[in-house]
């Protein structure tokens, strides 16, 4: 036997020895085991019992669910005089508020022909100069013209573009489907899509334009012409005097009303246009037919959807019934009002005083405007005594309001009732938005006033409410007319109004 064959055998009897030897370990590792899973059963089965009975922490019980009783409230604390005890607030300190006043009238650049006052939530005086003689107001008319619409109007109603189908959709000769396009006073229509996120260009022509092109090719049209109808507010356009104060021409400040116009018909042609369509920073010239400049932009558009539009654009009446086929919303009118006050947009002022005569059946021109103001400051009981409203926006020349008058409406608000919460909430607030970020008001009146400002050639003035650092609210109204120095009047208006939150 050689040597190899030898080793082989050795071999084979020592796997066979190590074999036997892992067999019994591996029984006697299963028998661990198992005497080690009766033993955690027991164990279990002994937490699970002591769980149950609450002698180890767990969640599991025998005991009874317990109900949890809650004693009854002991007093209830009513809301109304609260609120009532908040806008009344301590009494205010008519000797501060007079050196106060003391001190604005001794300012320079004031001069002489200014009125004042300051009065409490209800409109009670505390102190007051001049508040009878009716001066010119600038842009705080606009208050007065949001108090109206307020009351005449549904302040969550919409402005809708639409589209209609003329002659009840029927051909013309050349095989096409007239169509028309009629405004409902939107004139912050956008030239794209719907903006959800900015009042100016919530309704976009893009949006309108691919509604439109979706209903006709439905209905299996894939040609048409176009038309507008302008016929909202009639032929009257633009309060009397406006043009001295408004550029002229070139109209940098207001538009004339139109039933329907892009960015208030601006043409930002050769001017930067802002970032946030929601501020305006800039004044760029308008066009005066903003209804016509909307129809063309929006037959151009349809044609780039497949549907072809034939001939020129052309103006048009809408159908007396009928839905339309496809229409945009703009923002609710409490939206637009906010985006007015806050900008002293004077277009939209207008257009509030326009779209309150219609509801309130006065005539459909700028004077009808006017009138359905005045009668809502009327109604109200506001003291309207020596007034005259030339315009809704207090842009035009001729305007004559007085302190008592501005003051009065601001009571009106402060006064909590739910039809003017457009009104007041639309105001610019100290510190924080539209224009009485362009004053100098200190950063302790930060939050604290709700203002509307005015400024014209010969004009500053500003009116609203003021909540005080120790409780209530006070309103005021204020109107310097021919300052000595407009810069040092405007300062001395801004020192005295930074300092009522302190009264």
């Amino acid at each position: 036997m050689t040597a190899v064959a030898s080793d082989q055998r050795n071999v084979s009897g020592e796997s066979r020895r190590a074999l036997r030897a892992r067999k019994r370990m591996i029984a006697q590792r299963k028998r661990v085991v198992a005497a080690s899973a009766v033993v955690t059963l027991v164990l279990g089965m002994g937490y699970v019992a002591a769980d149950a009975f609450d002698i180890v922490p767990g969640p599991l019980t025998v005991e009874p669910v317990r109900t949890v009783e809650f004693p009854q409230a002991t007093s209830v604390v009513a809301s109304k005089p609260m609120v009532a005890e908040l806008n009344d607030g301590p009494k205010i300190d008519a000797a501060k508020a007079g050196s106060l006043v003391d001190a604005f009238a001794k300012t320079k650049g004031v001069g002489n022909d200014y009125s004042l006052v300051i009065a409490d939530a209800q409109g009670n005086p505390i102190v007051q100069r001049n508040q009878g003689t009716p001066r010119e107001p600038a842009s705080t008319m606009k208050t007065m013209t949001a108090f109206a619409a307020s009351n005449a109007l549904d302040m969550s109603s919409t402005l809708d573009t639409e589209v209609y189908l003329a002659d009840g959709g029927a051909e013309q000769g050349d095989g096409s489907v007239r169509i028309v396009l009629k405004g409902n006073g939107d004139m912050l229509l956008g030239s794209g899509a719907s903006d959800a996120s900015h009042v100016n260009g919530r309704a976009g022509v893009t949006t309108l334009v691919q509604r439109t092109a979706a209903a006709l090719k439905a209905k299996g049209v894939t040609a048409v012409s176009v038309a507008y109808d302008d016929s909202l507010f009639g032929t009257k356009r633009f309060p009397d005097t406006i043009s001295s104060n408004n550029g002229g021409n070139d109209m940098l400040y207001a538009a004339p009303m139109s039933s329907m116009a892009i960015d208030e018909a601006r043409n930002w042609s050769g001017t930067t246009k802002p970032s946030n369509p929601d501020v305006e920073s800039a004044y760029p010239t308008r066009f005066a037919d903003g209804a016509a400049r909307v129809a063309s932009e929006f037959a151009k558009q349809l044609g780039k959807q497949g549907i072809k539009v034939g001939g020129s654009v052309s103006q048009g009446e809408a159908p007396d019934s009928g839905k339309p086929i496809a229409s945009v919303s703009s923002a609710p009118l409490s939206e637009i009002m906010s985006f007015m006050l806050k900008n002293s947009d004077n277009t939209e002022a207008e257009l509030f005083g326009r779209l309150t005569a219609l509801k309130t059946g006065e005539e459909n021109s700028p004077e009808g405007a006017a009138t359905a103001v005045r009668k809502a400051l009327d109604k109200a009981g506001i003291d309207t005594d020596g007034i005259v409203i030339a315009d809704c926006s207090g842009l035009s020349s001729g305007s004559k309001l007085t302190v008592t008058a501005l003051m009065q409406v601001q009571a009106k608000y402060a006064s909590g009732d739910d039809e003017y919460a457009p009104a007041i909430e639309g105001l610019a607030v100290s510190g924080l938005s539209g224009t009485a970020l362009h004053r100098q008001l200190p950063g302790s009146a930060d939050g604290l006033i709700r203002l509307k400002t005015g400024t014209l050639g010969d004009v500053t003035s500003m009116t609203g409410n003021v909540s005080r650092t120790k409780g209530g609210v006070l309103t005021f109204s204020i109107i310097v007319n021919k300052p000595a120095n407009m810069w040092e009047a405007m300062t001395a208006v801004d020192t005295l109004v930074g300092k009522l939150p302190e009264l």
